[in-house]
């Protein structure tokens, strides 16, 4: 009699945090239908820091909200933190959108709540922390603003914040909750060379001590050695890079 046939070893590679799949989307001008992005295939696992760079009006900002839910998929597959965003539910999206944190090009702070306040929107939608009430949440905003290097400037509205504090502020939102999944589209064009190695640094240990997938948009040249990985897109298409 043979020897019984052994089992094959489980995999220990984890699985991705984001897998595109000939992912191709179109905008729709005067009638006229625009590709944008072609067979888009791309994947980020945890830990891993990915940097997507391209000439600008190659598709990077639109992929990239297209990763966090916020454009909606029109063919190929699209499963992010293991969801198909293809033909989604709301509640899918929603959900999604809970574990990600963005950082814009244009902030997109709320002009009526102050500093501090912005930041905490970053709780307020996790259940965890709503459960520990407003002060716990305030003193999680406050020390990562600290950490920004804005603690004196909590109180103060975006109208009287530069545009360099707007980002941080931007970023410290995007970061308070310990996101899953971080998107940012050219997080340190506002700020000097000091705060932008900072910021990137703290980018590289959310990646490491949380494990979380982070996919930033730039075409600041200092900070590409902070990524683990560089894809460009070029023309809507996705090629690998340095």
């Amino acid at each position: 009699m043979g020897s019984p046939l052994a089992a094959a070893p489980e995999s220990t590679e984890p699985s991705p945090l984001i897998a595109v799949s000939h992912l191709d989307h179109a905008f729709i001008d005067a009638g006229q239908r625009k590709p944008v992005l072609h067979d888009i295939c791309l994947s980020v696992f945890p830990g891993e820091i990915v940097i997507l760079t391209g000439p600008s009006g190659s598709g990077k900002t639109t992929l990239l909200t297209m990763l966090g839910g916020l454009r909606a998929a029109q063919s190929g597959s699209l499963r992010i933190l293991g969801a198909e965003l293809l033909q989604a539910q709301k509640a899918t999206l929603t959900q999604l959108r809970r574990q990600v944190g963005f950082i814009f090009q244009a902030h997109n702070l709320l002009p009526y709540l102050t500093a501090l306040a912005n930041v905490r929107l970053g709780l307020e939608v996790q259940t965890a922390w709503l459960d520990q009430g407003q002060p716990a949440m305030d003193a999680c905003a406050q020390a990562l603003l600290a950490q920004m290097g804005l603690a004196e400037r909590s109180g103060a509205y975006p109208a009287n914040l530069s545009g360099g504090q707007k980002q941080r502020v931007a970023i410290a939102r995007a970061l308070v909750a310990s996101p899953r999944l971080l998107l940012a589209d050219e997080p340190t064009a506002a700020l000097d060379k000091e705060s932008g190695r900072d910021v990137v640094d703290l980018f590289r240990n959310l990646a490491d001590d949380t494990q979380a997938g982070i996919v930033m948009v730039t075409h600041d040249n200092k900070i590409l050695d902070s990524a683990d990985r560089i894809v460009h897109l070029d023309d809507g298409r996705l090629v690998e890079g340095g």
